[in-house]
């Protein structure tokens, strides 16, 4: 049975190394979003609050799964990348649990607490949503670098921390552009424009750093004819940018037809930048140092292990798709009684 579709030491791990990739990839999108409307309440009012928190309320807990997803993976398929990365990312790891917990526990006592108490819950909210998003961007900064420690590795880590930082409130005022209405719609383009420009710095400061951080990647990226292979992605995030700022320019509009275009192209240019650090990193899964074979579980492992996930992923996706059709449309508010 093995035998069916050749080497399953060859095929195996790539096919768990997409399955990964396409969780994070998920996670980040869905889950980004709604970290990023979280780091957006500061700049609301009192009842803005509660309809921002109402447009992720549906959602957030499945979102989520994704990372449960990818972190599953690593661990079962990857055993030795997973000792490797967590080892080195140990703190980060620990900051961003307790900013999930806390962003948890903020998002149910917020809607049941006594008034007065409510603004302390909407701040750990805030709080979590920052401490999660910083964290995943310096594990995102201090990967890119090789997980080595030094200075600049983590200075770099701590501002790729900030960018992703930004780029989840982009893609949450993205998000409350489409499910908002009135003023906060018009707040919410507001934020998007002005977070278009952290976006624009942090996949800029990633771009230049991915190449000088390897000469493996550098090799990859400017050698011919793969330099030819890759131009279309800087090109076409370049145009996605330009056409968010365009239709972002024209928001909102009476009719509210375009409300989804900023939120569908934030999504893909995450997908754009995301796709470009797969293909600098491929086939390593701790940079430079272990690639997906040598760090893969045995193929009879990752056999049993497939059939676990091939039943699992679509259930999750079914789950993820179904809230998002019930609850289409517009915020409306978040009720417990």
């Amino acid at each position: 049975m093995m035998n069916l579709f050749g080497d399953p030491a060859v095929w195996l791990p790539v096919v768990f190394a997409a399955l990964m990739g396409l969780s994070i990839l998920i996670y980040v999108v869905l889950d980004g979003f709604d970290l990023g409307v979280g780091i957006l309440t500061p700049l609301a009012d009192e009842a803005e609050k509660d309809r921002m928190v109402a447009s992720i309320g549906p959602f957030w807990d499945a979102n989520e799964t994704w990372l449960v997803m990818a972190v599953g993976i690593l661990l079962v398929a990857f055993p030795a990348a997973h000792g490797a990365i967590l080892t080195a990312l140990y703190l980060p790891v620990a900051i961003m649990l307790i900013g999930l917990i806390l962003r948890g526990t903020a998002f149910e006592f917020r809607a049941k607490v006594a008034l007065p108490k409510k603004q302390a819950w909407n701040q750990a909210f805030f709080v979590g949503s920052v401490m999660t998003s910083m964290s995943q961007g310096y594990m995102l900064g201090f990967y890119i670098m090789g997980l080595e420690h030094s200075i600049v590795a983590h200075g770099f880590a701590l501002l790729s921390g900030l960018f992703l930082t930004v780029g989840y409130s982009f893609i949450g005022a993205c998000w409350l552009i489409l499910k908002a209405e009135g003023q906060l719609q018009l707040k919410a383009v507001k934020w998007a424009r002005g977070g278009i420009w952290g976006v624009i710095l942090g996949v800029g400061a990633i771009s230049l750093a991915t190449p000088l951080v390897s000469p493996r990647i550098w090799e990859r990226w400017f050698s011919v004819p793969e330099v030819f292979l890759l131009a279309p992605l800087p090109l076409i995030s370049a145009a996605l940018i330009l056409g968010i700022w365009a239709v972002l320019r024209r928001l909102p509009t009476d009719s509210d037809s375009f409300a989804w275009l900023p939120f569908a192209g934030a999504g893909m240019l995450f997908t754009l930048a995301f796709t470009g650090l797969a293909y600098s990193f491929y086939p390593y899964v701790v940079p430079d140092r272990l690639t997906i074979y040598e760090a893969a579980s045995a193929p009879e492992s990752l056999i049993i292990i497939l059939v676990g996930v091939l039943i699992v992923t679509p259930i999750i996706a079914g789950y993820s798709a179904l809230a998002y059709y019930v609850f289409r449309g517009k915020a409306r508010d978040l009720r417990y009684d």
